[in-house]
């Protein structure tokens, strides 16, 4: 049985969410949730850089590297790709959004290493995704990281002006309530 793009989209936004179930790009998720406008870039970021490289990697993976069975290249070709792109995400942002550009800092440059966006290529060639499911899923993993980055970093804004007690301050309060989210999220693999 073929599985629907309606099934991908909803199980990579929700029941296999990249960040709260699979833990996949937890440097940005704490690194760039203490204000929603960081969260914002950096989630458009990373959607970008992440369907363009999935779209990237399934392309070369199935024209280039099976027909010549150098499958096993296909992680250092993969992050070659999200390399270029991440490089060009900085030069346009650095031109046209320099205060968004500056306040993001290193985690910017960061994207590159992100395990999630790594991930999602990787995912979409072992689960043997066809080209537009691959693309689906990308979307789909791209809205469940920018859900849970943005919901994360609206919480952590709340925090900031709430009694919290001195040794529960910042990371602290961060982690817990992060791992509060992710618990919530699992509700959703009974959907199954």
């Amino acid at each position: 049985m073929e599985t629907t793009s309606f099934a991908i989209l909803f199980t990579s936004i929700f029941v296999a969410n990249v960040i709260l179930a699979q833990f996949l790009g937890i440097c940005a998720f704490l690194g760039v949730s203490k204000n929603t406008k960081n969260a914002l870039g950096m989630s458009s970021a990373v959607a970008f850089v992440m369907i363009l490289s999935s779209v990237i990697s399934w392309v070369v993976y199935h024209f280039f590297l099976v027909p010549y069975n150098l499958e096993y290249l296909k992680t250092i070709v993969f992050i070659l790709s999200i390399a270029s792109l991440v490089q060009l995400v900085e030069m346009f942002m650095k031109k046209y959004f320099l205060a968004l550009h500056q306040s993001m800092g290193v985690f910017l440059p960061l994207i590159t290493t992100n395990c999630a966006i790594l991930g999602v290529a990787l995912i979409n060639i072992q689960k043997d995704f066809s080209f537009v499911q691959s693309i689906v899923n990308a979307v789909g993993t791209a809205i469940g990281f920018a859900i849970a980055l943005i919901l994360f970093s609206c919480i952590r804004e709340r925090l900031e002006d709430s009694d919290v007690p001195k040794s529960m301050k910042n990371l602290p309060i961060a982690l817990i309530t992060a791992s509060c989210m992710s618990i919530a999220i699992m509700g959703f693999t009974g959907m199954k």
